[in-house]
């Protein structure tokens, strides 16, 4: 095994939910981190400007755009893994807004191989995601299920990673292709399912509003999704270069059952309400994702720790912890 100590690492997308987390934990390990975060003119650095300070005063601050391959090169410079994070995710405004995700998943991510390629990294670990199956032909899904995207998002999202795998081919670029499925946790966006259920939960709603309820996803606690980062750079190299793989639970549960799970958990109830402007297109929408994780555990040791209730109760904590009204944020009701 690796270890990461020492090693100089850089975070794109450093500044987001999942990005944040592992930021957070690499700091941690013992590894020279550099984030690479969107440029904004309040010189705001995402979540990691809740960071504790001691973590925070640790870690290199590379503002810019993925993007900008010039600003790219620069980030990248001099160091040892590049943990690439940077992405538009928002299915909904994918429908509205696609360029926009063709110039940061695809055109970005060939940035970010460039400079790789340049720079003669150990190793770069790009982020796909679970959509890019589309919805399950088979269960469960193992990573030679065959791409289906049904949304512009997914579609950038695939054409990225067969761009990662191909300067791997093409090029000998030290990529694996990391694969999350439905991560989420404390910093996810409130108009994500999760945050909303229990934030509309916990603020006293008597009225959930929901899209589709019938849809069944694979949900994974975000601290068990930075481990599998984490592990992939610590693994043997040859044992994850060119490869890629799924991080998941195991575990498949219903929009439907899950809002029910959260006013279980929550200890409140209310009438779920669906909203056909919540609904995808008919052919755009994922009916059923679930996991197959094993190869991700036979390479690294891969096991989720935190499961779907545990992280649902942590979630629903930080949440009251950190309401609406002190983060500035809304609920998606």
């Amino acid at each position: 095994m690796n270890s990461l100590s020492g090693k100089r690492v850089l975070i794109t997308g450093a500044g987001g939910f999942i990005g944040s987390h592992l930021t957070e934990e690499l700091v941690r390990s013992g590894a020279s981190v550099r984030a690479f975060v969107r440029y904004n003119s309040r010189g705001s650095h995402g979540w990691l400007d809740r960071t504790e300070p001691g973590l925070a005063k640790q870690i290199e601050f590379v503002a810019g755009d993925v993007t900008d391959a010039g600003r790219v090169r620069e980030a990248l410079e001099g160091c040892d893994i590049v943990f690439h994070l940077a992405a538009l995710i928002g299915i909904p405004y994918s429908y509205h807004a696609p360029e926009s995700y063709v110039q940061t998943n695809v055109c970005g991510t060939m940035n970010v191989l460039n400079a790789c390629r340049n720079q003669g990294v150990e190793l770069l670990v790009h982020t796909s995601t679970s959509e890019t199956y589309g919805t399950a032909q088979y269960v469960p899904i193992d990573e030679k299920h065959p791409l289906n995207a049904q949304s512009p998002y997914a579609a950038t999202k695939t054409a990225a990673d067969q761009l990662a795998l191909s300067y791997h081919r093409s090029f000998d670029i030290p990529v694996t292709v990391i694969r999350p499925f439905n991560t989420f946790g404390p910093r996810q966006s409130l108009r994500a399912v999760i945050p909303t259920v229990l934030g509309q939960l916990l603020s006293g709603s008597k009225e959930i509003r929901a899209g589709s309820l019938h849809p069944t996803r694979d949900f994974n606690y975000v601290s068990n999704t930075v481990d599998g980062f984490v592990g992939v750079a610590e693994a043997k190299r040859e044992s994850v270069i060119g490869e890629t793989f799924n991080l998941g639970s195991g575990a498949e549960i219903s929009i439907g059952d899950l809002m029910e799970l959260c006013m279980k958990i929550t200890s409140r109830r209310a009438k779920i309400v669906t909203e056909t402007e919540r609904v995808r297109p008919s052919k755009s929408e994922v009916e059923r994702l679930l996991a197959d994780a094993s190869k991700a555990t036979e390479a690294f040791g891969y096991r989720p720790k935190v499961s779907l209730e545990e992280g649902l109760r942590l979630m629903a904590e930080y949440l009251l912890e950190n309401s609406p009204a002190r983060t500035g944020e809304t609920y998606a009701v």
